[in-house]
């Protein structure tokens, strides 16, 4: 009998060292579930802070691992694997953030619909997700876009997965 496969998409973020560390984190993370989709990376300025700009890019990984275990068991380790520090200051800069954003269709960040950080990558792999609203991601990740400074970034991951 084989474990049920759990489709996540994840968010991943940094803004120091952000190209090494995203990186890192991909490979990391592909030792550890199935990436079956990979966004451009986004470049945008720090959220509530004055920090460097974040790098951010969308995975759609499958696992048999639940929510819980794989935040515990993966992105945790993974996280301070690569230097992660948490402190009181939730927007300080970090090596890298791993969020899960989706959890086998279920929105687990509501913040996916007030953020181009978050809306524009994992737009780019999962456009027809919708608000409880009823609208589209993609059409939420333009209208927010226009309001953010965020621009695509040259990929160097995209030939990394290959």
């Amino acid at each position: 009998m084989t474990a049920q496969e759990h489709q996540v998409c994840l968010l991943l973020g940094s803004n120091i060292q952000p190209e090494k560390n995203l990186a890192l984190g991909v490979d990391l993370l592909r030792s550890k579930a199935k990436i079956v989709r990979c966004s451009s990376v986004w470049e945008t300025p720090a959220v509530g802070s004055s920090g460097p700009n974040f790098l951010n890019l969308a995975l759609l990984v499958t696992t048999s691992l639940d929510a819980g275990k794989f935040k515990e068991g993966v992105i945790r380790p993974l996280e301070m694997h690569l230097g992660r520090v948490r402190s009181t200051d939730k927007n300080a800069p970090r090596t890298i953030d791993i969020d899960i954003i989706l959890f086998d269709n279920q929105l687990l960040d509501p913040n996916l619909w007030r953020f181009a950080h978050r809306a524009v990558p994992v737009a780019e792999i999962l456009p027809d997700i919708q608000s409880d609203q009823g609208d589209l991601l993609s059409d939420i990740a333009s209208r927010l876009a226009e309001t953010t400074q965020i621009r695509l970034k040259l990929n160097l991951l995209i030939s990394h997965l290959n």
